[in-house]
């Protein structure tokens, strides 16, 4: 997750500092799992313009194009915004909030509270993550990822009927431990092949001191991917890299990630982009086209981006397509790929963002195959997540309580 101990700091509230190690943890997560306001008045559209300090990159759309326009504000820590198919966007709380925004408006009554079991104490802790069943009209289940009162990582499963999911319906998939309060991951979506794929920080403190990037024998650090549909509470995918293996968690996908704060996968491609928060240098973006067999190693903690970290090996992971340094930023957002009807030149545009500068890049591939990368958008705002409804319109999500989305200028 970003690190939203900086903007703690910036308003002056004392951050959890000088964590000390604990021993190395192990779980069992194939084992049976523990149980456990009236909408704002509508803004004027304002254009958040790119920067002039920028040229225009090669094969990225010109960004005077577009504009971020305010769809509603008021909100509690907003941390993500997922879609159902069915007209209803819904906005995560790190508080512990799902609450419903249609045609720009918030409806008074939550979608779901779990205010009461979710620990939000730590900057980085709270309800991080939601994602819909890919048939939730017909199942009516959906999944949250949170760290509970303990500070540890559960995904659960609810199910909804009507205009609400029922707090009384969990049921948990995973209780992960978390050894640190920061570095909780949070981030899920439902991929093409229809199973559920969810990012797990490392456990905290700085550098990974329990080497849970590099280590099969832990879920941090991980993407995983379940089969929710196969089993109950999950079955493993076949096609697992280490299903089957003893010496591994069945349930890893891909390894060597610090902090994957928002991943997504291009509904037209199926390409799996990453945004993994870096250490002290260097963020990165990470990209599994379509098609790509489990088992891919970013590389942390033995590099970050594209450099050394931990010793001398670079060589042998799956490298980044696009890297910024902290003179850029400090806390890489991952976004959404643009396929919007309405803004035709955006169409394959991948939007990241950093949550300390609030800047707004754009990636994609040019004609020869190389990635192209480039700053389109200065906002200045406090970039948490990226969104998208079930036209493909693209959200940004400001921390500070507000949502935008982007649309054609003028």
């Amino acid at each position: 997750m970003p690190r939203w101990t900086l903007l703690a700091l910036a308003l002056g509230i004392v951050a959890c500092a000088g964590l000390s190690n604990v021993p190395p943890i192990s779980v069992a997560p194939t084992a049976p799992p523990t149980p456990s306001a009236a909408p704002p008045a509508a803004a004027e559209p304002t254009v958040v313009p790119a920067s002039p300090a920028f040229a225009p990159v090669l094969s990225l759309p010109d960004a005077s194009t577009a504009a971020w326009v305010p769809v509603v504000s008021g909100l509690r820590q907003p941390v993500d915004l997922q879609h159902a198919g069915d007209g209803r966007l819904f906005v995560v709380e790190k508080p512990g909030v799902i609450r419903i925004l249609r045609a720009g408006q918030l409806d008074p009554e939550p979608f779901l509270d779990l205010r009461d079991r979710v620990g939000s104490g730590s900057s980085e802790q709270g309800l991080l993550g939601l994602a819909f069943h890919p048939r939730f009209a017909e199942t009516g289940a959906l999944f949250v990822n949170y760290t509970d009162g303990a500070g540890d990582t559960v995904i659960a499963r609810f199910t909804a009927s009507g205009e609400r999911a029922d707090p009384a319906s969990a049921t948990v998939l995973l209780r992960i431990p978390q050894p640190f309060a920061n570095h909780n991951g949070g981030s899920m979506a439902f991929g093409p092949d229809a199973y559920l794929y969810i990012g797990t920080g490392d456990g905290g403190s700085a550098g990974d001191p329990l080497g849970n990037g590099q280590s099969l024998n832990t879920l941090l650090g991980k993407l995983l991917r379940l089969d929710v549909d196969g089993g109950e509470p999950y079955a493993i995918p076949a096609d697992n890299p280490f299903a089957g293996n003893g010496d591994a968690y069945p349930e890893i996908w891909a390894f060597g990630l610090r902090n994957p704060w928002r991943f997504a996968f291009d509904h037209q491609t199926g390409d799996l982009y990453v945004g993994d928060v870096g250490q002290n240098q260097w963020e990165e973006i990470d990209v599994l086209p379509a098609g790509t067999p489990g088992g891919a190693n970013f590389g942390w903690n033995v590099r970050e981006g594209l450099h050394a970290y931990a010793d001398n090996g670079t060589s042998g992971f799956v490298d980044p397509v696009a890297e910024y340094g902290h003179d850029q930023g400090c806390s890489v957002t991952g976004g959404k790929v643009v396929r919007d009807a309405a803004l035709p030149e955006w169409q394959g545009t991948y939007l990241y963002g950093d949550f300390c500068s609030g800047r707004v890049w754009g990636l994609r591939r040019a004609a020869d195959g190389a990635w192209v990368n480039g700053l389109l958008f200065e906002t200045g705002m406090g970039i948490s997540a990226f969104g998208e409804d079930a036209a493909g319109q693209v959200y940004l999500l400001d921390y500070g309580g507000a949502i935008y989305r982007l649309a054609p200028a003028g």
